[in-house]
């Protein structure tokens, strides 16, 4: 190519594997679903299961336990068991070469608008770690609308979700980014501000990860209004709409059998809810629905502002979540359940007239959750596939291959890993290997995608590779079709479990007992990568969820 590629990254928060029209949905996606139809969707792309693991993946192309979040920044800092440990600083660490910092060497100039949840400290901020110009939020979420109250020693009430903003390599406060102020709004309004004014004889790369529509649930009235009554019937009924849709699209096979919905810490079912009940439910999934049409209307501006520059057939777009849909009970975790109660019945409105406004603060809970990862085991913070497997969108048609023909499907395993390898190759930009400005770094796990995309190569991952993921005490182990699980109480049993993907992608049918040569070989695949990645797990509390009492740095220290 004569020419180097621009790059769009865009990833959206906690959405869910059909969360949008082209993974089968009946959310209004028209933007993401023409990007769809004029490239190439992934059903067989990985991320780790929560937040901040994944965007370390991303941004260093290899396993979040080298990269620095072993485990969610929100429990180490709260937990001694996993300070001092390499790998689980709780940011983005300097054992990495990060994605931005190699660009911008190279000559790119990088640009992010969005959410970090990379580091708070001043070295591990975006602008720190590569990126020339930035809008960022540094916590895992943020109030939508900027409504912030404050306590009478003027500390944020929601103590675990401080709300802490940059400008560059300069930290603000919240009460400085002018007012209206919606995230994907905003978020977008600073992406295209960065765009218009670049350096044109430079290629970009630009990042942009949304915080919709992770909770709180917030999105504008009139949004909200074009979804009301749709969710009537409950989540049930929609995981089964959808699931139908899935496979008329070709993207689930037409014999799948999907795991039963799960009901954790008793969670009653849409039939045993009363009517109240179900109607201030169906109007969190109305508001829900509304932050991901508002997201897809955003992204919308910013594909057409490089159509309008004449630069979209030069930028490789790439979208996806950060892990599979959020389906916590919040008020169940230690600590942060009992303060989110108190904070939300002080400061917050959540009458259902209100609900979806910026006093308001809900989220969805497990049923709705899992329609929307069907037919995938459970959700967010799971090792299952329900908490990894995410929707993927490329748009490239300049390389051919997979991308020239429109509205094309596959179903071959990926990951997120892969698509620091992936840019560096097309922008023609080598890794710098195990040393990158005078420090010992990581090479990547992750493998380019270029020649798979081309057509030059039938898969990325031959059967033979394994990967492995684990986070909150939840460990899965992968090799081609074959995939061990470990859940440890009270999500699950203690012990191994076996599932062959290919024939039971809902992980259905545990076949460790029919099996037991193939689990025998993936447990010592599993200690292999817990030694290679430094993987460690505290038994005493191994199901923690995260969101404890601190965020690893104080109101006071960020200067206010």
């Amino acid at each position: 190519m004569s020419k180097q590629p621009n790059f769009l990254i865009i990833l959206a928060d906690d959405l869910g594997f059909s969360d949008i029209g082209a993974f089968g949905s009946e959310i209004r996606t028209p933007n993401l679903d023409k990007l769809a139809r004029n490239g190439l969707r992934q059903t067989g792309f990985h991320t780790a299961s929560a937040c901040s693991p994944t965007r370390s993946m991303l941004m260093s192309g290899t396993d979040n336990h080298l990269a620095g979040l072993g485990q969610m920044a929100e429990n180490i800092a709260r937990d001694p068991f996993y300070q001092g440990h390499k790998g689980y600083e709780g940011m983005l660490n300097d054992r990495v070469a990060a994605l931005p910092e190699i660009l911008s060497d190279a000559g790119y100039e990088t640009i992010m608008s969005g959410k970090w949840h990379l580091g708070l400290p001043k070295h591990a901020q975006p602008h720190a770690r590569g990126f020339q110009k930035v809008f960022g939020l540094l916590p895992g979420a943020g109030n939508h609308y900027l409504y912030e109250p404050f306590l009478e020693d003027q500390t944020p009430a929601m103590k675990f979700l401080p709300p802490l903003y940059v400008e560059g390599a300069e930290q603000i406060s919240h009460k400085d980014i002018p007012q209206p102020f919606y995230s994907s709004t905003y978020f977008t309004e600073r992406m295209l501000g960065f765009l218009k004014e670049r350096d044109t004889n430079k290629p970009f790369f630009a990042y942009l990860p949304y915080t919709a529509p992770h909770w709180p649930l917030q999105a504008p009235d009139e949004e909200v209004a074009k979804y009301k009554g749709r969710y009537d019937a409950g989540p049930e009924a929609l995981r089964l709409e959808r699931l139908q849709r899935l496979k008329e699209l070709g993207l689930v096979s037409e014999d799948v059998q999907p795991h039963p919905i799960m009901s954790p810490y008793g969670y009653k079912s849409w039939d045993e809810l009363t009517s109240e009940e179900r109607a201030v439910s169906a109007k969190k999934m109305e508001v829900y629905a509304a932050m991901v049409t508002v997201m897809d209307k955003e992204i919308g501006r910013v594909v057409s502002l490089l159509e309008e520059r004449g630069e979209l057939d030069n930028t490789f777009i790439f979208f996806s979540s950060d892990n599979g849909a959020e389906g916590a009970l919040l008020e169940a975790i230690p600590v942060m359940g009992e303060m989110i109660q108190r904070t939300v019945e002080r400061f917050f409105d959540n009458s259902i007239e209100n609900i979806g406004r910026g006093d308001s603060w809900t989220y969805l809970g497990p049923h709705w959750g899992q329609a929307a990862t069907a037919p995938s085991k459970m959700y967010k913070a799971w090792a299952t596939e329900g908490g990894i497997r995410c929707p993927s969108i490329i748009h490239y048609p300049h390389l051919g291959g997979l991308l020239k023909s429109n509205n094309t499907v596959t179903h071959e395993f990926t990951t997120i890993m892969d698509i620091l390898p992936t840019v560096l190759e097309l922008a023609g930009v080598q890794h710098p290997g195990d040393e990158f400005r005078g420090r010992k770094v990581h090479k990547p796990r992750g493998k380019s995608w270029v020649s798979w995309l081309a057509g030059q190569e039938k898969e990325v991952h031959d059967e033979n590779a394994v990967h492995g993921w684990e986070l909150f005490g939840q460990a899965a182990i992968r090799q081609g079709r074959w995939k061990a699980v470990w859940l440890p109480p009270p999500t699950g049993s203690d012990e191994w479990l076996l599932f062959d993907l290919e024939a039971d992608p809902g992980e259905t049918k545990n076949l460790a007992k029919d099996n037991p040569e193939k689990l025998q070989q993936l447990v010592a695949f599993w200690h292999e990568y817990e030694a290679e990645t430094g993987t460690i797990v505290n038994m005493s509390n191994p199901a923690g969820t995260g969101f404890g009492r601190s965020t690893g740095i104080s109101w006071d220290d960020w200067g206010h």
